[in-house]
């Protein structure tokens, strides 16, 4: 099964999605004039309280919960596999993906916040599949995002986080993937049962938590090794554009390579393109599209450009990519160098930003399952969703990556297309509310 899923990766993964992808954010980055250069005003907008405008949650708890979901074993695991198969080269492609993303990522938000709705039920809903049903008129494309986004839920926002973690604990502890799996699946059910107000809650907790956490031990690691940062950052330009050289136990990788995983694991990461994070901002508190489109926006700048670029620098620096370690294991090599407590700093930053990643992605699967069979089929998706997590404890880690690459591609391309068909009307809401300010 996993070579079948690889070989159909492979496929999926080609040079059409990774320029349709990287050609999306680079065409929404010009038709927005730079919004990248909007990041300071929406990091203090995403801190302000929302106090005004309609919404569920506020701005705040609405990016925390899409950073929740975000932030995970995509910035530790993710980006070292992306090393061990694309060459150090693909940390810049990761860190590009990053940076133009946030073009994207304000795109999503703008269109989902436009286009929501609010149900029988005096909640608001929104999404790409609202957006390409109301705003491009077209049901059947609403739909196919809708079961793309159920389905790989349990790829990315699940399987995958519970696997990378238990896998981590077994090496470090020695405890069985069993007994991690149990533990994880309770306290994901005891919150995850209470909805999006419980799911913010918590998050809003656990995010600058483990972001602040994890990020100082990567400062450490980097201070430790400063002389050789020159160095490791030449090599990661050089090695994106010309590939790498077999050497040790590295197998050699090329610029497609680099390109290839850099790009996947960008979107992995930071989800931009994804159509993912747009379902939660579409239920924030906001006067308008564009206030919490800026604060949405931020999350591709704190995973990528941010978090995912200091593991980068910390796994190449650290030269165990070198010896054929993969994933976890990579990165576990990687903060040995802080001696005794450097494992305990991964364990506990991996372990908050799986179970973050878990609790908001429920919510995503959720709303998809919602627009598809209706309300009644939340609480049976939820329970086969705590489930999830203790089969992802299990299973083998490269047929989940693969799973999840696969899955997130298929969401990823109806989401695109849908981004540039309806470029005008983003471009419309930010010159009124952004623009003409």
């Amino acid at each position: 099964m996993g070579k079948i899923l690889g070989s159909i990766s492979d496929i999926v993964w080609g040079w059409p999605l990774i320029l349709l992808l990287f050609g999306t954010h680079l065409f929404l980055t010009f038709r927005l004039r730079w919004i990248q250069g909007y990041i300071g005003k929406a990091i203090r907008l995403s801190l302000r309280k929302s106090s005004d405008g309609r919404g569920d949650v506020g701005h705040f708890g609405a990016l925390t919960t899409a950073l929740a979901a975000t932030i995970g074993t995509g910035n530790i695991v993710g980006v070292a596999t992306a090393i061990a198969l694309g060459g150090p080269g693909a940390v810049l492609w990761m860190w590009l993906t990053g940076v133009f993303g946030i073009a994207t990522k304000y795109a999503e938000a703008v269109l989902s916040i436009k286009y929501r709705i609010k149900t029988h039920k005096g909640h608001f809903a929104g999404g790409p599949m609202y957006v390409m049903s109301l705003g491009l008129k077209s049901k059947w494309m609403g739909i196919c995002f809708a079961v793309f986004t159920s389905i790989a839920a349990f790829g990315i926002g699940n399987t995958v986080q519970a696997n990378s973690i238990s896998s981590l604990v077994q090496e470090t502890f020695h405890i069985s993937p069993w007994i991690s799996g149990v533990i994880m699946t309770f306290f994901t059910a005891l919150v995850i049962l209470g909805g999006i107000q419980s799911i913010s809650k918590v998050c809003g907790m656990l995010v600058p938590f483990m972001a602040i956490s994890y990020c100082g031990g990567c400062l450490i690691i980097l201070c430790m090794h400063w002389q050789t940062l020159p160095t490791t950052v030449a090599l990661i330009l050089s090695s994106a554009f010309h590939g790498q050289a077999a050497v040790g136990g590295f197998i050699g990788a090329g610029i497609r390579d680099a390109m290839r995983y850099g790009v996947a694991r960008g979107l992995f990461s930071n989800e931009s393109g994804l159509g993912s994070a747009p379902i939660v901002a579409a239920v924030a508190k906001t006067k308008n599209p564009v206030d919490q489109a800026l604060v949405s926006s931020t999350g591709t700048f704190w995973d990528t450009v941010v978090v995912c670029a200091m593991t980068g620098l910390v796994l190449v620096n650290s030269g165990e990519w070198m010896n054929g370690l993969n994933g976890a294991t990579l990165t576990k090599a990687a903060f040995a160098d802080i001696p005794v407590i450097g494992p305990i700093i991964l364990c506990a930053g991996l372990l908050t930003f799986v179970f973050s990643t878990i609790l908001g992605w429920s919510y995503y699967g959720e709303r998809a399952i919602e627009y598809l069979l209706g309300h009644a089929a939340v609480l049976p998706y939820r329970w086969l969703w705590v489930a999830a997590v203790m089969v992802g404890s299990v299973v083998t880690m490269p047929t989940v990556w693969a799973f999840a690459d696969i899955a997130n591609a298929f969401m990823a391309i109806p989401n695109l297309m849908s981004l540039i068909l309806l470029n005008r009307v983003i471009v419309s809401e930010t010159r009124k509310h952004l623009w003409s300010q």
